[in-house]
């Protein structure tokens, strides 16, 4: 089934600066695009520049149901900046789960975070060993060898399977990464929420953060933030306790992908 894409209204790019650990000799493909949104009422899941029905074809997915007041909290890291301790810490006293979508890079200079975060509950994803513009990986084996390589190196370090979760980095994507994905078993997960938080020399103040991050919370968000945001590991306890004062509850992506 073909993506039906629409104009992009907003676009999240999440970007990171870290060595590369190895070179793949990639080939360019066609139809490269950007995941993006357009918020068109407050309180409500935002437009997708593909529809939830055309993602779900690929076992990809960017929002849940609009019937319950349920988030779904993601993190990306692409290195460790200081803060993910603390957000660990509130995500305790809350009780909620979420995802950290990780790098080779993390898991390799980070591995007790990483086993943290496991023995803690939470669902550690796959966001590519070197967070490369996956839309410009068209042949199969760099493709696999980018998730399959990252899979690999979290079980070294933690002895467990890596959950079947891929974010793509950026959010760069095309049909033939999410057909590629899904035949090597992962669901691709994009967001229906996120705000500008991954500039280290230009942080939001908590007022710009929750003019972004309240209003436009919506029944079936996907969540993401960065942990490597200074701003998101002050906020979060409050960012947490309103949500949980509206009236919203946490679930986990095992939840998403049964439910949606």
């Amino acid at each position: 089934m073909r993506l039906v894409l629409c104009s992009v209204a907003l676009i999240f790019a999440c970007l990171f600066v870290y060595e590369t650990m190895s070179n793949f000799s990639v080939t360019v493909s066609t139809e490269i695009t950007n995941w993006g949104l357009s918020f068109r009422e407050n309180g409500k899941a935002p437009v997708g520049n593909a529809t939830a029905k055309a993602l779900k074809e690929f076992d990809a997915y960017y929002v849940g149901n609009d019937d319950e007041k349920i988030i779904y909290l993601t993190f990306d890291a692409g290195y460790e900046n200081g803060y993910t301790e603390k957000i660990l810490d509130t995500l305790k006293k809350h009780d909620v789960r979420a995802a950290f979508f990780l790098v080779g890079h993390y898991i390799e200079e980070e591995p007790m975070l990483v086993k943290r975060m496991v023995e803690e509950g939470h669902i550690v994803g796959n966001h590519t060993f070197n967070h490369p513009d996956m839309s410009k990986i068209s042949d199969k084996e760099s493709f696999r060898k980018e998730l399959t390589s990252l899979d690999e190196l979290y079980k070294q370090v933690t002895g467990q399977d890596i959950a079947k979760y891929y974010r793509p980095p950026q959010g760069k994507f095309n049909e033939q990464n999410l057909a590629m994905a899904k035949e090597l078993g992962y669901k691709t997960i994009f967001w229906s929420l996120a705000y500008a938080d991954w500039y280290n020399d230009k942080q939001p103040t908590k007022e710009q953060a929750f003019s972004k991050l309240l209003p436009r919370i919506h029944p079936g968000a996907v969540l993401l933030l960065h942990s490597t945001s200074k701003t998101n590991s002050e906020i979060l306890d409050e960012l947490l306790t309103n949500y949980e004062e509206a009236g919203y509850t946490f679930k986990t992506l095992d939840d998403l992908t049964a439910d949606s």
